[in-house]
């Protein structure tokens, strides 16, 4: 699959792998400098890129292990959901899940972007649903 990406600025840096195997794509932080980020809140951060995700696809936007699990950055909305019809810059919300300021320097790796399909859907409202074994059981309904 082809994706179409166009550079928004000169020092954007088109997404990369980091193995032939790897499903995510890291995102680098197109900035002209440092950004702190302050323990618990938040900052976008532009990649100075906008896609062509094709129709019937989407853009993911999930975080970086090592960037969540290392440093307590991942983005605010947990995943991003870019749309096959958006064509602005992806901006990834960083938000600093830590008790210590974090520095974001232009050029990291900041997220992941993986291309994903979905099954488009009409809702009909009903008076009434089928019925199952669970029903209606909620959280931990099922053992667990």
């Amino acid at each position: 699959m082809k994706i179409q990406i166009k550079k928004l600025r000169e020092q954007a840096q088109m997404p990369t792998r980091g193995s032939a195997a790897a499903a995510g794509y890291d995102l680098y932080a197109c900035i002209d400098e440092a950004v702190v980020i302050a323990p618990h809140t938040t900052a976008k951060i532009g990649t100075g890129l906008s896609v062509a995700v094709p129709e019937g696809y989407f853009g993911a936007v999930f975080a970086r292990s090592g960037l969540a699990s290392k440093q307590g950055l991942r983005p605010a909305n947990c995943v991003g959901v870019c749309d096959a019809d958006y064509r602005g810059e992806y901006i990834v919300a960083l938000h600093n899940d830590s008790d210590e300021e974090r520095t974001v320097m232009p050029g990291d790796r900041i997220a992941q972007l993986v291309i994903m399909p979905f099954l488009p859907a009409e809702f009909e409202e009903v008076d009434e649903l089928t019925e199952t074994q669970r029903g209606a059981g909620g959280f931990g309904s099922t053992g667990v």
